[in-house]
């Protein structure tokens, strides 16, 4: 994000936090119409994207100093849907999802089409079409997995409109279904607690019969990609399982790898 359009949400966002907020609140609600009153009292010219305001505080920088100052002391303020046009400001513990950088890598050869990997438009689509046609879901979860749609979008009554970047679902030895939302970050976008929640919402709501299985994915560098799963718990979501997998040519993996692999716990 360019550094005038960052400081022109960060003026926005912290004025519109600032209206609602009263002294000890752990939740601030507020109105997505907001930000056209804020950006017209501050003389701000409007992004023409108004959810990018918020979409860039969710996922992709921290919110401004004056607003993570009000928060409850070990607590961190993120932004939450809730309902249509609706968001709230909740004071959380809610951790970081960093790829951990004493996770062993493992060589997956790569299966990706060049003409894939040549013209994908953004990171985010790259890394789904990596996930897709390298398996990388079935090998993560040990379930023959299948996409079902990407850019999921709708709307749950509690959270207004939502989407998920890609839905597989899958089946196991036993014949158990499962269904896997992915949420697929590449760049400076980072994966976050509330997506997760929210795509826990969206399988109990559409796919109730299924196990849900929540997945996140992140490039760390060139082509090695965390995989996260994802469980909720009586403490909310919490990480289950985290590998990391870098895509190589077939005759990059070799015997010495396929060794340190057998030896390895299931």
């Amino acid at each position: 994000m360019a550094k005038h359009t960052a400081n022109r949400y960060a003026q926005i966002i912290e004025c519109i936090f600032l209206n609602n907020y009263k002294e000890g609140a752990i939740e601030v609600p507020f109105e997505r119409i907001e930000i056209e009153r804020v950006a017209d009292t501050l003389g701000i010219i409007l992004p023409k994207n108004l959810g990018d305001v918020i979409y860039s505080f969710r996922y992709r920088v921290s919110l401004p100093q004056a607003v993570q100052s009000k928060a409850p002391k070990g607590k961190t303020w993120i932004i939450r849907p809730a309902g249509r046009s609706r968001y709230c400001f909740v004071a959380t513990e809610e951790p970081d999802i960093l790829p951990s950088k004493l996770m062993a890598e493992t060589k997956v050869p790569d299966s990706t089409p060049g003409v894939i990997a040549k013209y994908a438009l953004s990171d985010e689509q790259a890394l789904l079409a990596r996930l897709r046609y390298n398996r990388l879901i079935d090998i993560f979860t040990g379930v023959a997995c299948y996409s079902l749609q990407n850019h999921l979008r709708t709307t749950l009554p509690a959270l207004g409109q939502i989407e998920t970047d890609e839905v597989y679902v899958g089946v196991d030895r036993k014949g158990v279904h499962y269904v896997f939302p992915v949420q697929a970050k590449g760049g400076r976008d980072r994966l976050s607690i509330v997506q997760i929640e929210q795509d826990v919402a969206l399988c109990a709501k559409k796919f109730p019969l299924l196990v849900c299985r929540p997945i996140g994915a992140q490039f760390v560098q060139g082509d090695l990609i965390a995989l996260f799963e994802f469980e909720e718990g009586d403490k909310g979501i919490s990480v289950l399982s985290e590998k990391h997998y870098k895509l190589v040519p077939p005759e990059a993996v070799t015997s010495d790898d396929l060794e340190v692999y057998r030896s390895r716990p299931m």
